[in-house]
């Protein structure tokens, strides 16, 4: 008896209407991201184009041809490197002290770690200027352990705004380092060293690259947040460290020139969108390896 192949139905009218399902449902949300986050974005930028005549270049001409906004873009760019450099430099032996504790030490730990982060920026921040004032504790401190004779200038320093960027952002960097080296396997450690490693090349060969994902998340989230402040140096250095966040403050509220602002902002979005594509990049390629 001969059989008779019967055909096959095809799939594509069922995963037709699984993406139209899908799209469908997934339509509300990108409509409320596009109406929250797109649609701001684009006015952003047309208001930094758009001048009395006409569309323009002239904001952008000014803030990258001129050397004083120049150096506000590189004092931006070299609060975000030195507070992430410091902050990494901070976080990551914490991270590992945090992964290896028990117990009410790891509770005590990280109740130190997330309380700071039900504080404001402007509370933490107005903190720093009590502390580091001519008559702040570290002053007081210093007088009474006979180091210094006279009161020290400390606030309204570049070292004070750094100091301060670092505590306050600090917790975004150790977070994500901790939640990669909670996952560690400690056996990894001892069976380098049963092939002969060093714990030096232990270390560089096998912990830093398997926390290179936390490494990426906390680099780009302290950069970012530090980058753009705008509390943390108006209150730690003023007007002696004018950055862009400063200076798109000063464009809308007290120059009237919304499209200058809009440039500026405009070009901290795109440093902003640069940190966040080169984070995704490296974790991409992290991950492939």
């Amino acid at each position: 008896m001969t059989e008779v192949a019967l055909p096959l139905a095809s799939p594509g009218p069922a995963i037709d209407r699984e993406r139209l399902t899908a799209f469908g449902f997934a339509l509300p949300s990108f409509l409320i991201i596009a109406g929250i986050f797109a649609l701001p974005l684009a006015l952003l930028l047309g208001v930094s184009v758009v001048g009395p005549d006409g569309l323009t270049f002239a904001n952008y001409s000014r803030l990258l041809g001129t050397p004083y906004y120049l150096g506000v873009i590189w004092n931006s760019l070299r609060l975000g490197l030195l507070t992430t450099l410091i902050a990494l430099a901070v976080s990551y032996p914490a991270a590992f002290a945090l992964a290896r504790a028990r117990g009410a030490v790891r509770s005590l730990l990280l109740a130190t770690l997330f309380l700071p982060l039900a504080a404001s920026v402007i509370v933490k921040a107005f903190a720093w200027t009590i502390i580091l004032r001519s008559d702040g504790i570290v002053n007081q401190v210093l007088m009474a352990l006979h180091i210094i004779e006279d009161p020290i200038r400390m606030i309204f320093t570049e070292t004070a705004l750094i100091v301060g960027s670092v505590n306050i952002f600090l917790p975004f960097m150790v977070l994500p380092i901790y939640a990669v080296v909670a996952q560690l396997d400690p056996r990894l450690s001892e069976a380098a060293a049963t092939l002969g490693a060093s714990p030096l090349v232990t270390f560089a060969g096998v912990i830093v690259p398997m926390t290179l994902p936390g490494i990426i998340a906390g680099v780009a989230l302290v950069f970012s947040l530090s980058v753009s402040a705008y509390v943390v140096p108006t209150l730690l250095i003023g007007e002696r460290y004018p950055t862009l966040a400063t200076t798109i403050a000063k464009a809308y509220l007290l120059a009237r020139e919304p499209g200058f602002g809009a440039a500026a902002g405009v070009v901290l979005l795109t440093i902003a969108i640069i940190v966040v594509t080169l984070s995704a990049w490296l974790g991409r390629e992290q991950a492939s390896r």
